[in-house]
């Protein structure tokens, strides 16, 4: 059988918004667990390559919400790594809700030397690499990994990076972007709309006490939002709307 790491959740109340959904970040939060519990057993987890001061960053990642999640269900997240092509590991996601299958997620990820982050290509991890089951099959297609930047946004708010939204690499979480982001919206309009993809590409860290503007466009069926300091484009969030019934 192709390899996959599988794993059931239980879900919390506070994995929930105010429409009794999962929301974005604890659905990109358990994504990621995923895509750690399978590292750890393939032989490249953190505890692996911490001792060659090596770590992993998620650089995008695309999801397309087939249906909200919802309050009392549990989730199933399949996931698998994709060859790696120059210096981008590649990964997969399926969400089950029992047998059906309710979103489905790519993600991209790099390889840096954490002492100056520099790239990384795949023979260092030797072996390991060499032995890994990677999967060439695809749950989603990406339209296009890049998000095109911003040209008549408008500042929603501003805030700082504390500690409690910094990870083991001292910058904010990848998934702590996604509130962020989804602040830039109001209760109203998503209850008037729900989410039929998102998509998040980081650029540069946010390290703790930068100030971060949060900005915002709205396109035809969907949002950009994009998140500064200092005149840098650090983030940026793409998110396609439908219409709810």
């Amino acid at each position: 059988m192709p390899y996959c790491n599988r794993k059931t959740y239980e879900l919390r109340y506070s994995d929930f918004d105010f429409k009794d959904e999962l929301t974005p970040t604890a659905l990109l939060a358990l994504v990621q667990e995923s895509a750690c519990l399978s590292a750890d057993e393939l032989g490249f987890g953190y505890d692996d390559l911490r001792p060659l001061h090596y770590g992993f960053l998620v650089v995008n990642t695309y999801c397309q919400l087939h249906r909200p999640i919802r309050l009392g269900e549990k989730i199933t997240i399949e996931t698998w790594p994709l060859p790696p092509r120059h210096v981008i590991y590649e990964r997969d996601y399926r969400v089950l809700s029992g047998e059906e299958e309710v979103a489905a997620l790519a993600s991209r990820w790099c390889l840096v030397d954490m002492s100056d982050f520099s790239l990384l290509p795949p023979e260092k991890l030797g072996e390991t690499n060499a032995r890994c089951p990677y999967r060439n099959e695809k749950t989603v297609e990406v339209p296009n990994w890049k998000i095109q930047k911003l040209t008549e946004g408008r500042e929603m708010y501003r805030m700082r990076v504390n500690a409690s939204h910094c990870d083991h690499y001292m910058h904010a979480n990848n998934t702590r972007y996604l509130d962020f982001f989804m602040d830039c919206f109001t209760m109203e309009e998503q209850q008037a709309r729900k989410i039929k993809s998102f998509q998040i590409s980081y650029a540069k860290q946010a390290k703790e006490g930068r100030e971060l503007s949060l900005i915002r466009q709205d396109l035809d069926g969907c949002s950009v939002c994009e998140a500064h300091s200092d005149g840098e484009l650090l983030t940026q969030f793409r998110v396609e709307w439908e219409e709810r019934p």
